[in-house]
């Protein structure tokens, strides 16, 4: 078997590459001209050139592959303009659906995201796959796209193409070279995250993440959504176990959601978020919606098994010191 990674430069997907040649299974993956591979330099993949925009790139890509790993879905960096946004990635995931559909590819595996989960239908149970965002519920660009990106996916499903959607939630772990959610990790470790937010998130391991799309090869099924996630935790604990384990001293002071309201607005206003390091402002601005969630059925049906968040977060840390992201 030869699977193709779109999204192979990236974290997600370079895991996801990692994971499929321990698997024993051949890659080739899609890069533009000029994307860093430096980090993927240690593992064999055939690299092609190509372009979510260019469709004759992916259709030349894909011939010859059977699976295929979507990790390179668009995200917007702002609101500014979400016609174009949508415009955008709908327009590229088009091209990637109807390449995956001309060349036969026989199982396509979606890395789509967290945001697409909404708060659970019954208040006495965590949200989980069965729960889906409202369009229009917030004002950000990053979870209108992701939304109508994955109603795309499994629109095609409708169509024939063999397509599960998979949902993970804040990814940390070796190999965040943008750095995306990494960013926090580096800032906390740097010294420079002072507060913390009221609130609970999920966060998982990108190597359990690798792992569970891999398994989904063979155990998923056509048409599913699956939450891969790892451990619910306060964003405080998160946040004093990065600045513990960096030897910083733990955010002292929180902030409200009230006071994380008007830094958005005055961010939106001067393009940034004042004050605060990473996340980006597209996060920041959604800390409301925010949750716990239940990964059980990801656990049970992928065989998906959590590490431990102490390992995960320092594993991150010394991969950044490693790479220069963080000072020794």
């Amino acid at each position: 078997m030869k699977a193709l990674v779109l999204g192979a430069t990236g974290m997600i997907g370079g895991n996801i590459v990692r994971a499929l040649v321990a698997a024993g299974i051949a890659v080739r993956g899609l890069k533009r001209p000029g994307s860093p591979t430096w980090h993927l330099k240690d593992v064999p993949i055939e690299w092609v050139l190509g372009d979510l925009m260019d469709p004759l790139s992916l259709v030349a890509a894909m011939e010859g592959c059977q699976a295929l790993f979507h990790a390179a879905a668009y995200y917007p960096q702002h609101s500014c303009d979400l016609a174009g946004d949508l415009r955008t990635a709908v327009t590229g995931l088009r091209h990637v659906l109807a390449a995956a559909s001309k060349t036969k590819i026989e199982k396509m595996i979606y890395t789509s995201s967290l945001t697409t989960i909404g708060p659970p239908a019954e208040p006495d149970r965590l949200a989980d796959e069965r729960d889906w965002y409202l369009p229009g519920s917030t004002r950000s660009a990053y979870f209108e796209v992701k939304y109508a990106q994955e109603m795309e996916v499994l629109r095609s499903v409708g169509a024939g193409l063999p397509a599960i959607v998979v949902n993970p939630t804040v990814v940390l772990g070796p190999g965040d070279i943008k750095p995306t959610t990494g960013a926090l990790l580096v800032a906390v470790a740097k010294g420079q995250v002072p507060v913390w937010v009221a609130g609970t998130v999920n966060i998982v391991d990108v190597r359990d993440v690798a792992a569970a799309q891999v398994a989904a090869l063979e155990r998923g099924r056509v048409g599913e959504r699956y939450i891969l996630g790892g451990h619910n935790v306060s964003v405080r604990q998160a946040l004093t176990l990065v600045a513990t384990l960096a030897g910083r001293r733990a955010p002292r002071w929180p902030v409200s959601l009230k006071g994380i309201d008007i830094l958005v607005r005055l961010a939106e206003a001067a393009g940034r978020v004042p004050l605060i390091p990473p996340p980006p402002l597209e996060h920041v601005k959604t800390m409301r919606q925010w949750r716990p969630l239940n990964t059980e059925k990801a656990r049970h049906q992928l065989g998906l098994v959590p590490s431990p968040l102490e390992k995960t977060i320092e594993d991150s840390l010394a991969w950044f010191r490693k790479h220069g992201y963080i000072l020794k």
